[in-house]
Protein backbone atom coordinates (compact mmCIF):
# COMPACT_ATOMS: atom_id res chain seq x y z
CA UNK A 1 0.00 0.00 0.00
CA UNK A 2 1.47 3.36 -0.97
CA UNK A 3 2.00 6.01 1.73
CA UNK A 4 -0.68 8.34 0.31
CA UNK A 5 -3.23 5.51 0.31
CA UNK A 6 -2.39 4.79 3.94
CA UNK A 7 -3.06 8.44 4.78
CA UNK A 8 -6.44 8.34 3.04
CA UNK A 9 -7.25 5.03 4.75
CA UNK A 10 -6.47 6.70 8.06
CA UNK A 11 -8.77 9.62 7.18
CA UNK A 12 -11.56 7.20 6.30
CA UNK A 13 -11.10 5.18 9.51
CA UNK A 14 -11.11 8.28 11.72
CA UNK A 15 -14.17 9.64 9.88
CA UNK A 16 -16.05 6.39 10.46
CA UNK A 17 -14.83 6.16 14.06
CA UNK A 18 -16.19 9.68 14.68
CA UNK A 19 -19.52 8.78 13.07
CA UNK A 20 -19.18 11.28 10.23
CA UNK A 21 -20.66 10.61 6.81
CA UNK A 22 -18.93 11.40 3.53
CA UNK A 23 -21.82 13.77 2.85
CA UNK A 24 -21.09 15.77 6.02
CA UNK A 25 -17.37 15.84 5.24
CA UNK A 26 -18.13 17.04 1.70
CA UNK A 27 -20.21 19.91 3.14
CA UNK A 28 -17.32 20.87 5.44
CA UNK A 29 -15.09 21.17 2.37
CA UNK A 30 -17.86 22.89 0.36
CA UNK A 31 -17.69 20.19 -2.29
CA UNK A 32 -19.83 17.37 -3.63
CA UNK A 33 -19.92 13.85 -2.20
CA UNK A 34 -18.26 12.33 -5.28
CA UNK A 35 -15.47 14.92 -5.10
CA UNK A 36 -14.94 14.19 -1.40
CA UNK A 37 -15.00 10.45 -2.07
CA UNK A 38 -12.23 10.86 -4.68
CA UNK A 39 -10.16 12.75 -2.11
CA UNK A 40 -10.74 10.10 0.57
CA UNK A 41 -9.87 7.32 -1.89
CA UNK A 42 -6.62 9.02 -2.92
CA UNK A 43 -7.78 9.81 -6.45
CA UNK A 44 -7.73 13.59 -5.80
CA UNK A 45 -5.29 15.68 -3.80
CA UNK A 46 -6.28 16.97 -0.38
CA UNK A 47 -4.85 20.45 0.05
CA UNK A 48 -3.42 21.81 3.31
CA UNK A 49 -6.42 24.06 4.01
CA UNK A 50 -8.72 21.07 3.48
CA UNK A 51 -6.65 18.96 5.89
CA UNK A 52 -7.10 21.76 8.46
CA UNK A 53 -10.89 21.76 7.98
CA UNK A 54 -11.12 17.96 8.14
CA UNK A 55 -8.98 17.77 11.27
CA UNK A 56 -11.07 20.45 12.98
CA UNK A 57 -14.31 18.68 12.03
CA UNK A 58 -12.99 15.33 13.30
CA UNK A 59 -11.50 16.96 16.41
CA UNK A 60 -8.04 15.53 15.84
CA UNK A 61 -4.66 17.18 15.17
CA UNK A 62 -3.79 17.47 11.48
CA UNK A 63 -0.61 15.47 12.20
CA UNK A 64 -2.69 12.54 13.49
CA UNK A 65 -4.98 12.70 10.50
CA UNK A 66 -2.18 12.85 7.94
CA UNK A 67 0.09 10.56 9.91
CA UNK A 68 3.00 12.92 9.31
CA UNK A 69 4.92 11.56 12.29
CA UNK A 70 5.30 8.18 10.64
CA UNK A 71 7.35 5.94 12.83
CA UNK A 72 9.38 2.85 12.84
CA UNK A 73 12.77 1.72 11.80
CA UNK A 74 13.82 2.25 8.24
CA UNK A 75 16.43 -0.23 7.08
CA UNK A 76 18.47 1.25 4.29
CA UNK A 77 19.59 -1.91 2.54
CA UNK A 78 20.00 -0.87 -1.04
CA UNK A 79 22.09 -3.53 -2.83
CA UNK A 80 23.10 -1.05 -5.56
CA UNK A 81 24.87 1.16 -3.02
CA UNK A 82 26.17 -1.60 -0.79
CA UNK A 83 29.48 -0.26 0.46
CA UNK A 84 29.76 -2.79 3.31
CA UNK A 85 29.43 0.01 5.88
CA UNK A 86 26.52 -1.78 7.53
CA UNK A 87 22.85 -1.10 7.98
CA UNK A 88 21.53 2.21 9.26
CA UNK A 89 18.49 2.49 11.47
CA UNK A 90 16.53 5.73 11.46
CA UNK A 91 14.19 6.32 14.38
CA UNK A 92 11.23 8.66 14.25
CA UNK A 93 9.02 9.97 17.02
CA UNK A 94 5.52 8.56 17.00
CA UNK A 95 2.68 10.18 18.95
CA UNK A 96 1.04 7.74 21.37
CA UNK A 97 -2.37 8.40 19.81
CA UNK A 98 -1.14 7.07 16.46
CA UNK A 99 0.52 4.08 18.12
CA UNK A 100 -2.69 3.27 19.99
CA UNK A 101 -4.76 3.62 16.81
CA UNK A 102 -2.41 1.28 14.97
CA UNK A 103 -2.47 -1.25 17.81
CA UNK A 104 -6.28 -1.13 17.88
CA UNK A 105 -6.36 -1.58 14.11
CA UNK A 106 -3.97 -4.55 14.29
CA UNK A 107 -6.14 -6.11 17.02
CA UNK A 108 -9.25 -5.62 14.89
CA UNK A 109 -7.53 -7.17 11.86
CA UNK A 110 -6.42 -10.18 13.92
CA UNK A 111 -10.00 -10.71 15.14
CA UNK A 112 -11.35 -10.47 11.59
CA UNK A 113 -8.64 -12.85 10.41
CA UNK A 114 -9.65 -15.45 13.02
CA UNK A 115 -13.32 -15.12 12.07
CA UNK A 116 -12.46 -15.63 8.41
CA UNK A 117 -10.34 -18.70 9.23
CA UNK A 118 -13.31 -20.20 11.11
CA UNK A 119 -15.61 -19.37 8.22
CA UNK A 120 -13.24 -21.08 5.78
CA UNK A 121 -13.08 -24.16 8.01
CA UNK A 122 -16.88 -24.32 8.11
CA UNK A 123 -16.94 -24.38 4.29
CA UNK A 124 -14.42 -27.22 4.20
CA UNK A 125 -16.73 -29.44 6.27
Amino acid sequence: MKHSNMIQEKLKNIRIEKGMSQEKMAKILSTGISSYSRKENGKSKIYDDEWEKLAKALDVPVEDLKGEAVSGIVHNENPIFNDNSGNYNQYFNLPNSILENLQDYIHLLKEQNELLKKEIESYKK
